[in-house]
């Protein structure tokens, strides 16, 4: 079964292709298959930097992490960062082009054809299976001229498709339906299984509707995969905060709950007394970019993390952090708007630690400059003045994977391990060495090559960081040492080395993903599948 594929396509958005692909992946790998995801074109602001310095969708990183291998820019040639709701930065294979305008897309997308299939090509010659990932959906009837991610790249690849639905969302079946009418009947018969996803509760009351929607298409319903809980597992893009910040509603405020237990004994009968825990709040910004910074505080104990998009639901967090932002301009006129920005200064002078990653850094400092015009067209824009720091926006990204130590600090913990990270940005900070700021760290390794620079900055007193590292929270030893700072500044003992390993967890995720699905789903169809490929 050399050089075979298959193909995940979806009834719409976050239905659950990724996670699927990223099951595949990893079920594939245990069943000793060199097996690797792409995905032709990615809209997200969830990206990475590869080993050789080049850009991609985060969610084909993850699903890389589950077969076992290096994510390369091949597995996602192209990759749609957007700027805002009718333009993104365009990606391809790994660095930016300029900016685009949706239509302006869609007239050169055809050129990019001989790209994808270089890189599909690429891949098959080093792999024995290639899951593939669609977007959206295939029966997007406006944007079917020219596809290059759904059909159009199943018929490149020669690939049978999967079409996934999520079944919590209600209307599941007439999405099958209807998905399957707005094909041709060459992309219909393409299609060779339904699988039903986040499904909750008895799956014998489903199996009518299965019975009848299978003799309606005469596809097979290949598995019913149920709702997963607290999976945390990256997600592609930050659509899914939108349900995270449903959820946790009741939450919102921090300090009522630590200071109303009963608030916890009225949703869970047994009744207990919470144990004190750190909060964590992220600034939900519109532009979010690499939200999955954050989700190792996930695995902590005692730990809260909540992304907030209103300052009065801030509360009294324990730390504060502002992230990367697509549009850091954009995002600091939201906050100054929003009240956020007042928020943010108020808390910092109440003590609140607060740590700026990239974008978030940028806006710390006391002025942004745009002389180019990279980002809007405002020459400037007062920043938070956290950090004696003014960034200058550049037109060249720089991205690299980075090796870096942690500088000693008067008022900060210590660090020994080594952090690893990586950089996207587009401009520079800079501060005078006289004023009340230090260098965070000192980066000794950029794209495998030795180097020797400062990076980042802290306040003198410790309680403001501001780095351009993106993944330093996935660092143990240096996520181990905040978490006992934060606590130590409550008045709360040390975990002594109670805390998560994150790559661990990561691996044990993708196992107990696999081993759901497998349980779910007839992958011996699968198979079967492949082969007809």
């Amino acid at each position: 079964m050399k050089n075979s594929s298959i193909m995940i396509q979806g009834t719409g958005s976050h239905v659950g292709k990724s996670i699927l692909v990223c099951a595949l992946c990893r079920i594939l790998k245990q069943d000793g298959y060199k097996v690797a995801p792409f995905k032709a074109q990615n809209m997200a602001l969830n990206s990475f930097v590869t080993r050789d310095g080049k850009e991609m969708g985060r969610a084909q990183v993850t699903q890389a992490e589950a077969a076992g291998i290096e994510p390369t820019v091949e597995m996602n040639p192209i990759l749609l960062k957007p700027t805002g709701d009718c333009g993104s930065q365009v990606v391809v294979m790994g660095k930016p082009i300029g900016n685009m305008t949706a239509k302006e897309y869609y007239q050169k997308k055809a050129g990019f054809v001989s790209i994808i299939k270089d890189a599909y090509d690429t891949l098959k010659s080093q792999f024995d299976i290639i899951v593939i990932e669609g977007a959206g959906s295939p029966a997007e009837i406006n944007l079917k001229d020219g596809d290059i991610v759904n059909m159009g790249m199943a018929e490149m690849a020669s690939a049978p498709v999967l079409l996934v639905t999520d079944i919590d969302r209600g209307g599941a079946f007439a999405w099958i339906v209807g998905t399957l009418e707005l094909l041709t009947t060459s992309e219909r018969d393409r299609v060779k299984g339904i699988v039903f996803n986040k499904f909750r509760g008895d799956k014998s009351i489903l199996k009518p509707g299965l019975d009848m929607l299978e003799n309606r298409i005469n596809k097979p319903v290949v598995g019913v995969i149920p709702y997963m809980h607290n999976l945390s597992i990256d997600d592609e893009d930050s659509v899914s905060l939108e349900y995270i910040g449903s959820k946790h509603t009741r939450f919102q405020d921090a300090e009522e709950l630590r200071l109303n237990p009963k608030i916890l004994s009225d949703l869970h009968p047994s009744s207990f007394i919470p144990q004190p825990f750190i909060d964590i709040v992220v600034i939900k910004l519109p532009r979010i970019s690499n939200f999955t910074d954050f989700n190792t505080f996930a695995h902590e104990k005692d730990v809260s993390v909540r992304f907030v998009d209103k300052a009065e639901n801030i509360g009294k967090p324990d730390l504060l952090i502002i992230p990367g932002t697509k549009n850091t301009i954009g995002d600091l006129t939201f906050l100054k708007e929003r009240g956020i920005f007042g928020e943010i200064m108020e808390l910092s002078r109440q003590g609140t630690m607060t740590i700026g990653v990239c974008g978030g850094y940028q806006m710390l400092g006391r002025q942004i400059n745009d002389p180019h015009h990279v980002e809007s067209s405002k020459d400037s824009i007062q920043g938070l003045g956290l950090l004696e720091t003014v960034t200058t926006f550049s037109r060249e990204k720089q991205t690299y994977q980075v090796k870096a130590r942690m500088l000693e600090q008067e008022h900060l913990f210590p660090v020994d391990n080594e952090l690893v990270g990586y950089e996207i940005h587009m401009g520079e900070t800079t501060y005078n060495s006289h004023n009340s700021v230090r260098p965070f760290v000192r980066i000794t390794e950029r794209a495998g090559e030795m180097v020797d620079i400062l990076d980042g900055c802290v306040s003198t007193n410790g309680n403001v960081i501001g780095t351009y590292i993106h993944g330093i929270f996935d660092n143990d030893g240096f996520r181990t040492k905040l978490i006992d700072y934060l606590r130590h500044k409550k008045g709360l003992r040390p975990l002594n080395g109670s805390h998560a390993d994150f790559k661990t967890i990561k691996e044990l995720r993708y196992n107990e993903l696999a081993d759901v699905v497998r349980r779910n789903m007839d992958v011996d169809m699968v198979y079967d599948m492949l082969k007809l490929s």
